[in-house]
């Protein structure tokens, strides 16, 4: 494993690099509050199927740096995913296996609803991560609300306030809260939470959650990737989608189905909460090598 760092238009992405040069590529992205730290077991499993595992720092966290101070410190779904375009692109990978949770799962399916010819296959946690943000603002059943109380937090200046004064402990309360019977130590979460001290990442954080419900406004150079996004686009490439039944802020996504057209599985892990491919390494890499050998079968 080697961390590198390649330049885009708007980003230093710092990233770890799994396997040999040559083997075929796979990009996996984690979430919030997590780091790259998510995969360390299971990029190394990746690697020894052959791949060139590649896992990138979101833009917010860690080593990685926007380059320009006067770049808007947006979180919105259409920047994560033009940063994995930027970084496939910095990169010259033409084609590769993508995935994620959360933010960096997010990423991914933007990446393979909209330029589909770039990927091979996704394996994506929560299965369709594209926001609604049209509906944003139609409410859920109060246990649904109840567990995005962060999210509703981080919407006024209070919020604000409490993540820049206290990132760890409200990353730690959302694993807890999350991921319910992940056990945890304080070893494994301080390799993680170093990457919030990234001067970007409140900043990042707080733009994302007010951008989904239409609180604040876009990067004018992500508005276009954002109208296309508005309509919903399915996915085509072959798919395997990943809940954990225990997901203290997700109760399951088999309504999503209908979204993904061509190969598409949906999984459980049992036992696994938010965190899927730290809970459970030996599944997730299962998963990418399964929905590679789908796709090369249709």
């Amino acid at each position: 494993m080697q961390q590198k760092t390649i330049t885009t238009d708007v980003l230093d992405i710092a990233y770890l690099e799994y396997g040999t040069p040559d083997g075929w590529p796979c990009i996996m992205g984690h979430g919030f509050p997590y780091d790259v730290n998510a995969y360390a077991e299971t990029a190394p499993i990746i690697a020894q199927a052959g791949a060139r595992v590649l896992v990138p720092w979101l833009r917010g966290y860690g080593p990685t740096r926007f380059r320009f101070p006067e770049t808007l410190r947006s979180g919105e779904q259409a920047a994560l995913g033009a940063d994995l375009l930027a970084f496939m692109d910095a990169l010259r990978i033409e084609r590769a296996v993508v995935g994620g949770y959360d933010w960096g799962g997010r990423a991914a399916c933007v990446v393979a609803a909209l330029y589909p010819a770039r990927v091979v296959g996704l394996v994506s946690g929560n299965s369709y991560n594209i926001q609604d943000i049209a509906r944003s603002m139609e409410p859920g059943a109060p246990a649904h609300e109840a567990a995005l109380w962060y999210q509703y937090l981080f919407h006024n200046e209070r919020g604000r306030r409490a993540l820049e004064r206290n990132r760890r402990g409200f990353a730690r309360q959302l694993w807890s809260m999350w991921s319910p019977t992940w056990a945890f130590d304080d070893a494994t979460f301080e390799r993680s939470a170093i990457s919030f001290d990234n001067p970007d990442f409140v900043d990042v954080v707080i733009h994302s959650y007010r951008h989904r419900y239409a609180l604040v406004a876009g990067d004018p150079a992500y508005a276009g990737t954002e109208e296309r996004l508005a309509a919903q686009p399915p996915i085509r490439v072959p798919t395997i989608a990943i809940d954990g039944d225990s997901d203290g802020v997700d109760s399951g996504t088999a309504h999503h189905a209908r979204k993904f057209e061509g190969f598409f599985e949906r999984r459980v892990f049992a036992g696994a909460g938010h965190n899927l491919p730290q809970e459970r390494p030996a599944e997730w890499a299962q998963a990418v090598a399964d929905v590679r050998k789908a796709a090369a079968g249709s």
